[in-house]
């Protein structure tokens, strides 16, 4: 039979473990409140403000090296590490830029934290969505991995299915067969320059 004291202990067991469950919520949110008043100041900011407002909040809250590695797929190897470091930096830096030129202006738009849920590979997907007063709203799940002592986003999946890598690696794919990292590069940092115009 269990005490009062029992009970709670295991009160407090529960609540324990309980807590590292939800602890991968505030990365999300703290990125959607970013985007949000990026959204909010987009004119006054310009794309290259929103850029530089957003850099250090989405290097902090993505894993973009690993982002860059499992978009790039099986290619990824066989590259010198001048080469991975190359593409591994335009990478984050086309990311960002796109973020930056996609959240250019606000019309009511909110985010709303539906749930988190563990893997059985041991990550664990924070579901969100963006509701937007004269559309439907738009399903968002990051997929978020432990890795040097955080929780990182690792991948997007739009509307709740659609992985954002998987997308990206297909047309890596294709750009790597053609011309290898070198034109990889130059088209990351092509698309850079054209969202921060």
């Amino acid at each position: 039979m269990l005490t009062r004291r029992g009970l709670i202990g295991l009160s407090l067991i529960a609540l324990s473990t309980a807590r590292p469950a939800a602890a991968q919520v505030p990365v999300v949110e703290g990125f959607h409140a970013t985007l949000l008043e990026l959204m909010r100041n987009a004119r006054t900011l310009g794309a290259r403000g929103r850029e530089a407002r957003l850099r250090p909040v989405m290097e902090a809250a993505f894993n973009l090296p690993a982002m860059a590695r499992i978009a790039i797929g099986p290619a990824w190897t066989g590259m010198s590490p001048d080469q991975q470091q190359a593409l591994a930096t335009a990478f984050a830096d086309w990311s960002i830029a796109t973020y930056a030129d996609r959240f250019d202006g606000y019309s009511g738009e909110r985010f709303e934290t539906l749930g988190e849920s563990p893997l059985a590979n041991g990550d664990r997907l924070v579901r969100t969505r963006l509701v937007r007063p004269n559309d439907a709203p738009v399903q968002l799940n990051y997929l978020l991995r432990q890795a040097g002592g955080g929780w990182r986003i690792v991948d997007i999946y739009l509307t709740g299915t659609i992985s954002e890598l998987a997308s990206r690696r297909a047309e890596f794919t294709a750009i790597l067969r053609d011309g290898g990292p070198a034109k990889l590069l130059a088209e990351l940092r092509q698309r850079t320059a054209a969202a921060l115009r």
